[in-house]
Parts: structure tokens; C-alpha cells; sequence
């Protein structure tokens, strides 16, 4: 599997994509600035000016059903917040 899992498309962070060109992804837990930023340089031929990373921590969930309580876990991952350089974009909708 590789370092970008998928991007976060969020009314937050479009609107951050179109001000101050800062676009999320959710990333490979083990993954380093450095790794993430060079994916996201191959992978939409952007140049990358900084990247911020937040390690999500999945929070605990219950729920009543008739065979009882359930308890489980959401999953953990991390998030990538990537500002690029000049003039580049990113357009998420393109291929679709």
C-alpha cells in the first residue's frame, strides 16, 4: 500500500485549498513528513512547501442491540496537511 491513502474532502479544507493552497490526506500511519511529501509530489506533479501531520486517536464507541451492549474502538490514523508552493493545485474532481 502507499503513503497517500486518500484525501480529505471536507467543506473546511476546500475552502483552505482555495485561500492558502493547504490540501489534507490521510496517510500511512508510519509515514514521515518527508515520505508524504515526496508522494504527493509524484503522484500530482505539485512542488510541496510544508506539511503538517496529526496522529488521530480512534475514539471508543458503544451501542445497544437486542443481543446487548457492544463495545468496539473506531479505527486510528493520521492526516497530512499539505501546503504547496507557487501557483500549483490540486483538482480532485478531475477524473471523475
Amino acid at each position: 500500500m502507499g503513503i497517500i491513502i486518500k484525501p480529505i474532502v471536507t467543506e473546511k479544507l476546500t475552502d483552505q485549498g482555495e485561500k492558502l493552497n493547504r490540501y489534507g490526506f490521510i496517510v500511512d500511519r508510519k509515514a514521515n513528513k518527508l515520505q508524504v511529501k515526496a508522494a504527493v509530489e509524484q503522484m500530482y506533479n505539485v512542488s510541496v512547501a510544508d506539511v503538517n501531520t496529526v496522529n488521530y486517536h480512534g475514539k471508543k464507541k458503544s451501542r445497544f442491540t437486542k443481543a446487548g451492549l457492544l463495545r468496539g474502538r473506531a479505527n486510528h490514523y493520521k492526516k497530512a496537511y499539505v501546503t504547496l508552493a507557487g501557483d500549483d493545485k490540486i483538482d480532485f474532481y478531475a477524473n471523475i
